[in-house]
């Protein structure tokens, strides 16, 4: 809790409060006054009661009721609602009636009923709302009776009755952020007060606006941070500073990233050796300038991630930063944290040291430009390439060496079965008006896989200082997958016709690998490598070093990108004090709920943040489908389920065919990989090819529908 928070608690705890009041009482800034007043009663630390603000529900200690199970409402339809329990044991159906008015996001205390109507179910009632969440976006609808409402997103068919003041200008269809002012005892009796509008529900940027506000993503930074960033307005390195660290700026270093990035933490060099190699890894030094205690650090800490989304960026740092002093660009001296690693004639790394430094950074490299100099098109002659070859004319004898290097490297992955699942990731374009025009699947070639590899070396040998020497630390970790995740997926390769044995239970990644190979390329290729896929656990932060399975590694971490993720920044930390000779014991002391709290926070900030940029990115998929309504296309069966079946287009746009359009009969659906009609015969199976018209784009939900074209 903030100061300001704090001292608005006070004040209202002795008496009831208005804003005027609060804001005579203690002497703060209107708008600020405002933002976080507002903030206080979404997170039901105020509430407001005949026009005063007063301690809410969030200032209490709520124990839970005897018999009754702390959870979190997850999910909100009009005549039901999940509650994922707050112990892990899964979640709870809780029909309409016994909702209750909560909301999701609260925190509730659910009673289970005795008598389930599924038995075996868990099924329950909400008895109290302990910490309600009273902060939504939305969009602006009328009532049964025709007044002005508000539906919040992700909660279809609820809708909340708009008070008149702070509604002025609000126009059906509006993207909107409320607050819940007044709660009933039933959702209908609810009632909500605008405080931000966004715009037209009809474009994307707008409803992305939206999805931010509804999710609390922090995209203005506190004046206390920002003062602090102000230091590094246009900052240079310290020579003083520079003096202490190894100087690398005499050898050629440079950066590989796309073009429009603006946040380059790393950047590489590569010398051949007559046994191997030496490659330079090269980072950012962000530790240097984001020290322990300051604004600077704990708001990096709560954000833990920059999110990135359409051609925009939320960055975990201000630019002065991000964009500044810590980005490595071109011609520019910087200090940095260098792993330096020397590899045989095989690529396999025989040793390492991470080293502070100083560079300079010889070119700004860019993937496409760096793939037509390793593997110029057909089309393209020497001559053609004179202007790039003039660019990269500082490091361009490095290029041969870091592709050798490279393809060794992928030898070496392949043997130990490291897993290359196929993906679909999308570029979208936009024009001036930020408004999505096109999307293209965005395209890996030998440089984006080449720079993935140096910085998964440099990642592996940070994880393995880390535990070797026994120091606290923020390991990636991804575990393997357990048996009743299997048992699905033998069920889907079966399905798929493909009757693999394995010798254990869990099988090897060497043989989940031979498996994505096998299928490359063929039309199982999708179900085959989907279900690989979702039978894997999720990676995340963990304290501990328990391996990553997917890339068949005993040490993994992240090292490489300390602008844009606070795990990266926190083991800069802790590596920091390893190479000033702080002792095992010491480093234990300092850091070791440091790492424990880093590791949770940031896998939970992770998975949120993923969560926004999928999306986000839907909501402009719909935009653009919008425009394209009527048009008539061939797509890839890529998901199946009793209600209908998701179809995927060339460019990753995906859209729905409702079952009723397929089948005259009830679907038979095998193990998520096929539908049958039983009535015709017709059959349709993940990766099979269906014609399609698009049928309608909802941007606002970021829904699209497709109609079945009989061929």
């Amino acid at each position: 809790m903030t100061p300001l928070q704090k001292s608005i608690l006070n004040a209202v705890k002795r008496r009831p409060m208005t804003l005027r009041e609060l804001q005579n009482n203690l002497q703060v800034d209107n708008s600020r006054l405002r933002t976080t007043v507002s903030a206080m009663v979404a997170t039901g630390e105020l509430s407001m009661r005949n026009g005063t603000y007063v301690p809410g529900f969030a200032t209490y200690e709520n124990a839970a009721a005897p018999n009754t199970i702390p959870c979190t409402l997850v999910k909100l339809a009009a005549r039901f609602g999940f509650a994922s329990r707050d112990d892990g044991e899964g979640d709870i159906f809780i029909p309409g009636r016994a909702l209750h008015g909560a909301m999701p996001n609260d925190k509730i205390n659910v009673k289970l009923f005795d008598h389930p109507r599924v038995e075996g179910s868990s099924e329950g009632e909400v008895v109290e709302v302990t910490v309600p969440n009273n902060r939504f976006a939305g969009t602006v609808c009328l009532s049964e009776d025709g007044r002005m409402a508000v539906e919040p997103d992700g909660c279809r068919d609820v809708k909340f009755l708009l008070a008149k003041q702070g509604s002025e200008g609000v126009h059906l269809g509006d993207k909107v952020g409320f607050l819940i002012t007044h709660r009933g005892n039933r959702h209908s009796d609810h009632r909500a007060a605008v405080v931000e509008k966004f715009g037209s529900s009809d474009y994307a940027s707008e409803c992305a606006k939206a999805i931010l506000y509804g999710r609390s993503v922090r995209q203005e930074f506190p004046p206390e941070v920002l003062e602090e960033a102000r230091a590094y307005d246009n900052a240079t390195i310290d020579p003083a500073e520079a003096a202490k660290r190894l100087d690398l700026r005499g050898i050629p270093i440079f950066t590989i990233d796309s073009a429009e990035t603006k946040d380059i933490d790393d950047a590489i060099s590569l010398q051949k050796l007559d046994d191997g190699y030496e490659l330079g890894v090269h980072i950012a030094d962000v530790s240097h300038y984001v020290r322990p205690g300051s604004a600077l650090n704990e708001e990096a800490f709560e954000r833990a991630t920059s999110i990135y989304y359409a051609d925009k960026v939320i960055p975990m740092l201000p630019t002065q930063l991000s964009n500044g002093i810590c980005s490595l660009n071109e011609g520019e001296d910087r200090l940095a944290f260098s792993c330096l690693m020397r590899l045989d004639e095989n690529g396999e790394i025989r040793s390492y040291k991470f080293v502070k430094s100083v560079i300079c950074s010889r070119v700004k490299g860019v993937y496409k430009e760096i793939n037509a100099l390793l593997e110029p098109p057909e089309s393209e002659t020497d001559a053609d390439l004179t202007d790039l070859k003039t660019k990269y004319e500082t490091v361009l004898d490095q290029l041969p060496t870091m592709d050798e290097l490279y393809r060794k490297r992928l030898v070496l992955r392949k043997a130990r079965g490291a897993m290359d699942i196929e993906s679909n990731e999308a570029k979208l374009v936009m024009d001036e008006n930020g408004r999505c025009i096109d999307i293209v699947k965005r395209d890996r070639g030998t440089s984006e896989c080449m720079i993935e590899e140096f910085m998964l070396l440099a990642n592996q040998c940070a994880a393995n200082a880390g535990r070797t020497n026994k120091a606290p630390f923020v390991y990636r970790v991804h575990e393997a997958p357990d048996a009743e995740k299997m048992e699905k997926l033998s069920a889907t390769l079966l399905a798929c016709g493909l009757n693999a044995k394995f010798k254990n239970p869990i099988p090897t990644q060497l043989e989940l690998a031979a498996l994505l190979d096998e299928t490359r390329g063929q039309p199982i290729q999708i179900p085959v490598h989907t279900g690989i896929l979702r039978s894997m656990q999720k990676a995340r932060y963990a304290p501990q070093p328990l391996g990553h399975y997917g890339l068949v590694l005993a040490d993994y971490a992240h090292f490489t990108s300390p602008i844009r993720r606070y795990p990266d920044l926190a083991i800069h930390r802790i590596l920091t004090e390893m190479l000033n000779g702080v002792s095992a014991s010491q480093l234990q002391r300092d850091f070791n709920e440091f790492a424990q709290q880093a590791s949770e926070k940031s896998s939970k900030q992770e998975v949120a943040a993923v969560r926004i940029e999928r999306d986000v990115e839907d909501l402009y998929k719909a935009e653009y489908m919008h425009n394209h309504l009527g048009e008539v296309y061939t797509g890839t069966v890529a998901g199946i389920t009793p209600r209908g079946v998701f179809v995927e287009l060339d460019n990753t746009v995906e859209g729905f065919v409702p079952a009723a359009q397929l089948c005259k009969g009830e679907p038979q659906v095998i193990d998520g990989v096929s539908m049958l009609d039983p009535l015709t015969g017709k059959s349709w199976m993940l990766g099979s090819s269906m014609k399609i018209q698009v049928a309608a784009a909802d941007v606002a939900l970021g829904r699209i529908d497709f109609e079945y074209m009989v061929e």
